[in-house]
């Protein structure tokens, strides 16, 4: 199972993205919040990715990727519905945010969820009768996040981001930066004393690779 690449981007088309990764191409079909984000040709960027088989009519394998750990999250979630493909389940994602797509199923909003392409009425139903408790936990979780952060002051917020970048600029991708800031960030006696925070979160990331 291919869970990640990390490669150049060689060129981006309409919905998918083509990665050089040591001499090899791989399309890996994106969500339009990541093809937005996407670095410049030539640039590395690391993208968390599912490998979805399709039987009929013909077998196939494609790679979807995000640059959101979140995205991918739901991703699954939905595809794990009856009738909702890995076309569907991308577009879905390309539709809403997380927050906004969460909302909707959790709350029964068939009429927003048919807005996105190759969703049908009774497949909108289907998708908050199945999976309506899942997405209403997720969409909790992700107040909790928000509450959370609009607690941290200023300065906090602005180490964070130091941390974020800097792991970046030393070639880690930007989720698992994201994951390594939070993580230290709530254990740190000086929540705004970034040096401090980057050597804790380097320590972080490197203990977690072994």
């Amino acid at each position: 199972m291919i869970v990640q690449l990390t490669g150049a981007v060689v060129r981006t088309e309409a919905n998918s993205v083509i990665l050089d990764v040591g001499g090899v191409g791989y399309q890996v079909f994106v969500p339009v919040s990541a093809l937005s984000a996407l670095p410049e040709p030539g640039v590395k960027t690391t993208l968390l990715t599912h490998l979805a088989a399709r039987v009929q009519p013909d077998f196939d394998l494609a790679l979807y990727g995000f640059l959101d750990p979140q995205e991918l999250t739901v991703f699954k979630i939905l595809i794990g519905v009856s009738g909702v493909g890995a076309k569907v389940g991308l577009a879905m994602i390309s539709s809403f945010s997380v927050s906004e797509l969460a909302r909707a199923i959790s709350t029964g909003d068939t009429k927003l969820i048919t807005k996105a392409p190759g969703v049908g009425p009774k497949l909108a139903q289907r998708i908050c009768t199945e999976i309506g408790d899942r997405m209403a936990a997720l969409a909790f979780d992700q107040r909790t996040e928000r509450a959370e952060a609009t607690q941290r002051t200023a300065e906090e917020n602005a180490a964070r981001e130091d941390v974020i970048e800097a792991l970046v600029g030393l070639g880690y991708g930007r989720p698992d930066a994201r994951r390594a800031a939070d993580r230290v960030l709530a254990a740190a006696p000086n929540r705004a004393d970034a040096a401090g925070l980057i050597a804790a979160a380097l320590q972080f990331l490197t203990g977690a690779k072994r």
